[in-house]
């Protein structure tokens, strides 16, 4: 598929909507009956299926206020209606009903997809973490009959995911030597990374955390127990500012225990606001009930990073998610991840900016590929990112234009690398490029910058 199809493609499904109202959730014999199909399936398929979550809530969910009502997309409705005939509309706004009919297994696989012999040959010899686990929802997003569609290539399993190229390392940031105690990496002078579930609700190949995420009774299936842990450190740490929760995803953690935990850190005076990182509002977008909502609010301020790929993600669901979290007051930015043959073309990475702000979300960082292992099938020269980023610096709004950064292998950080604009010094003055290759004299008799590329200019002027 060109980018040039890719980019159409992604246009058409932003434009067909349709509404449609949701329900409270599923009966509790229900969700037992869901449960006991779940562990009879892990028992026959434990090569692909990850753990049930700790901390996500199966019990009914409390009857709302007021109808929380979610749209349901064309294509969201197409899919419903062709494999999973037996859902009400209701059921399908129920995030987790979406939660627990994840496609986990080679058998949902083949029942949904066109599998390529890679993809099939590649499912059937998996094991350990990082198991397959979509959800109906962000399926119906994927070409179903097309292994290249860029969606479907992100979270099915290929042949290439099990060779080790030169770099890769299943914890490429060294985050485990800087964690402080269990789930808590302090590396940063003023602030903690909070790990605070292994869960997620759908499992990008290319995960940063493979080594942990889905990983049924490993280190890494965090309980509140180490909630507590962490929390004590923080509290014996007041150089600590600023607490970014990620995992795993924290939205995936019912509402009454995220309520707890940021309610926890609120309480800690030198705590100054919390981030939390999350790609539910992309691939789950049901998560975000008004109910959700109103627990957020309550912890201002509050930011929140979510996890965009590619246009193709945009949707009414996906729309409506954001504009709810938007509307309660938490500034919204995206960290998109630079992938080989699914976002690296100047076309497609603009069409996602843009639909990016249309739904007040701030595009803020784009992320060379971590060299996890088994990712570099989707590694691009971070040339590329550069080339990117100088495509869109000029002609787009500079809101749109996100900070291209390698995160530094054995914990060095996020490192920016962007084009380089200064050409050199001229006397008293720098010289400097522009977007079109134009040449500018700031005045800056003071400054030192581009004076090593002096001899640059003189061979230039000869």
């Amino acid at each position: 598929m060109t980018a040039h199809t890719i980019f159409d493609a992604s246009r058409r499904k932003q434009d067909r909507t349709s509404l449609t109202e949701s329900a409270a959730g599923l009966t509790k014999s229900a969700e037992s009956a869901s449960v006991g199909s779940l562990k009879k399936a892990q028992r026959g398929s434990a090569a692909l299926l990850g753990p049930m979550p700790a901390l996500i809530s199966t019990a009914s969910p409390t009857p709302l206020k007021r109808p929380n009502r979610f749209p349901i997309g064309a294509e969201a409705r197409d899919f419903m209606r062709r494999f999973y005939s037996d859902a009400t509309p209701e059921d399908w706004n129920d995030w987790r009903w979406q939660s627990r009919h994840r496609i986990r297994t080679l058998a949902e696989l083949e029942r949904i997809f066109t599998l390529s012999d890679d993809e099939r040959a590649a499912a059937s010899r998996h094991t350990g973490s990082l198991p397959v686990g979509i959800t109906p929802f962000y399926a119906s997003r994927m070409g179903l009959d097309d292994p290249m569609e860029p969606l479907r290539r992100t979270h099915i399993m290929v042949g290439d995911e099990f060779l080790r190229t030169a770099g890769e390392e299943d914890d490429p940031l060294g985050e485990d030597h800087d964690m402080a105690v269990p789930g808590l990496v302090h590396r940063y002078p003023d602030r903690v990374l909070f790990l605070t579930t292994g869960f997620c609700a759908t499992y990008c190949r290319y995960c940063t955390r493979s080594r942990m995420v889905g990983n049924a009774g490993g280190e890494y299936h965090f309980s509140t127990h180490e909630w507590e842990k962490a929390l004590e450190y923080i509290e014996a740490h007041t150089e600590i500012r600023d607490v970014l929760l990620s995992g795993g995803d924290p939205l995936s953690i019912g509402d009454d225990k995220l309520d707890y935990l940021l309610g926890r850190l609120r309480r800690i005076k030198h705590v100054e606001f919390v981030r939390i990182g999350t790609k539910i509002p992309v691939v789950l977008p049901q998560r975000v009930t008004r109910d959700l909502v109103r627990v957020l609010k309550k912890h201002h301020p509050l930011w929140m990073s979510l996890h965009f790929t590619h246009p193709a993600e945009f949707s009414p669901e996906v729309t409506e998610a954001t504009a709810r979290l938007a509307d309660a007051g938490i500034p919204l930015g995206s960290q998109t991840v630079l992938l080989k043959g699914i976002n690296d073309d100047t076309a497609v990475m603009r069409s996602l900016m843009h639909g990016l702000l249309q739904r007040r979300v701030r595009p803020y960082y784009l992320y060379q590929c971590d060299p996890i292992t088994g990712s570099g099938h989707f590694r691009t020269s971070v040339d590329k990112g550069v080339e990117i980023i100088r495509s869109l610096r000029g002609h787009t709004t500079g809101y749109a234009v996100p900070t291209f950064v390698v995160d530094a292998p054995g914990g060095g950080g996020k490192i920016p690398v962007n084009p380089d604009y200064v050409v050199g010094r001229d006397g008293d003055a720098l010289v400097l490029t522009n977007y079109e290759d134009g040449r500018y004299r700031y005045v800056d008799p003071e400054g030192t910058l581009g004076k090593d590329r002096n001899a640059g200019l003189a061979d230039a002027a000869e």
